[in-house]
């Protein structure tokens, strides 16, 4: 009879969808945790399950919200997040659930690398936001923090440089959203093609430069103790708009 019929087992999907509203709890972020963890390696999450968790939590992979994701649990290596850093990353925002992630790395995302204005102070937030406020009264600092940990992220620990294309690719998610000067300076490099490796003091005035020199570069001394990949970069750009 119809009453001994059994109602079918929730799909994967179906149970997903039903915790994603659940508060943090840390067992529900082990739990998370252990839904991506690398098979052979269950105290990591790598490459493949990072990526899943970033597809769950909507968060594009050609953006920089796998970047931001990875400052936020100190992952020491790119596209991987061990045990230990996702207990302490979950644990100070409080989160346990794909749509809170995305709902956090969203909030810092459009703070950090697209400079949206802080949001407005929610009467119940659905993550700690702490850290947020932080990042908010100061967001110059915040992005500062971010852009070098990810330096440090992809340099080889025995080099002092990181390969140029790796730099390119992060200068366009991470300094292309704010600053228009970086499409040119990107167009630069490529048309350039003789640039091979980014070291720490091209990387840190990078920023200097999209942060203080007008898209124009009517403020760009010339003299002005500019690593040479900027200076050939001004001259090209005057050349160009001269011609």
């Amino acid at each position: 009879s119809p009453a001994n019929l059994k109602p079918p087992e929730p799909t994967e999907a179906a149970a997903v969808l039903s915790v994603k509203d659940e508060p943090y709890t840390p067992q529900r972020a082990i739990t998370l945790f252990e839904s991506y963890a690398d098979p052979d390696e269950p105290n990591v999450i790598g490459p493949e399950g990072f990526e899943k968790l970033c597809t769950d939590a909507n968060l594009s992979m050609e953006g920089s919200a796998p970047l931001i994701l990875g400052w936020q649990m100190d992952a020491k290596e790119m596209a991987k997040i061990s045990k230990e850093e996702w207990v302490s990353g979950t644990k100070a925002l409080r989160i346990s659930s794909p749509k809170h992630i995305s709902t956090a790395l969203t909030d810092l995302e459009n703070l950090l690398v697209y400079g949206k204005s802080p949001i407005k102070k929610p009467k119940v937030d659905s993550y700690d936001r702490t850290k947020y406020w932080t990042y908010a009264a100061n967001p110059k600092g915040a992005f500062q923090k971010l852009y070098l940990y990810c330096f440090m992220l992809v340099k080889p620990p025995s080099s002092k440089n990181i390969e140029m294309e790796t730099a390119v690719a992060f200068w366009s998610v991470l300094l292309g959203p704010k600053y228009p000067l970086m499409k040119d300076i990107l167009d630069f490099i490529n048309e350039k093609g003789t640039y091979r490796a980014a070291n720490k003091d091209l990387w840190n005035m990078m920023l200097e430069f999209c942060e203080t020199i007008n898209p124009s570069l009517d403020n760009f001394e010339a003299d002005g103790a500019w690593p040479t990949l900027l200076d050939e970069f001004a001259s090209w750009k005057k050349a160009k708009s001269e011609a």
